[in-house]
């Protein structure tokens, strides 16, 4: 049986293969980096998602900035309600849409997995030049933006 590499021929494929493979590494550390917590990588990256915002988001604009499905991050957001992790307030901007916002809960245990994540990330961090992690991210933005207007456009 050919290996994945030996399939793939385009320069792109490897990278895409990588990141796909990179992004599984980074749930499974996150899943276990957060088990203590009560937490998984999805209730992470949202929780992150809600902190980022401050002043509280809708469920669809979290979705968006994530680039996944707004029902999955509905799903997410309704566990960490139940959870006690994040509330939904009124947005007076809108009757339907809801805001998200962190309890002291939630903010305590996002608190807490950014520190667990502090050391992960200090290794990593050890391992590419500076640089080159910054050229890394310029280059994916590039190609996720590219990929976002194809989308957006029909392509």
């Amino acid at each position: 049986m050919k290996k994945p590499e030996d399939v793939f021929s385009h320069p792109v494929d490897a990278l895409v293969l990588e990141v796909f493979r990179l992004n599984g590494a980074l749930l499974a550390s996150g899943d276990a980096l957060t088990r203590p917590l009560g937490l998984t990588s999805a209730r992470w990256q949202v929780l992150g998602a809600v902190a980022g915002d401050g002043e509280g988001a809708t469920v669809s604009r979290i979705a968006r900035g994530m680039g996944l499905a707004r029902q999955s991050v509905q799903r997410v957001v309704d566990d960490l309600a139940d959870a006690g992790l994040v509330a939904l307030e009124d947005n007076p901007h809108h009757k339907r849409a809801r805001l998200v916002v962190l309890t002291d809960e939630g903010r305590r245990r996002f608190a807490a997995a950014g520190a667990a994540w502090t050391p992960v990330a200090e290794l990593l961090a050890g391992l590419v030049p500076a640089d080159d992690l910054a050229q890394t991210v310029l280059v994916l933005r590039r190609l996720r933006a590219s990929l976002e207007r194809d989308t957006e456009g029909g392509a």
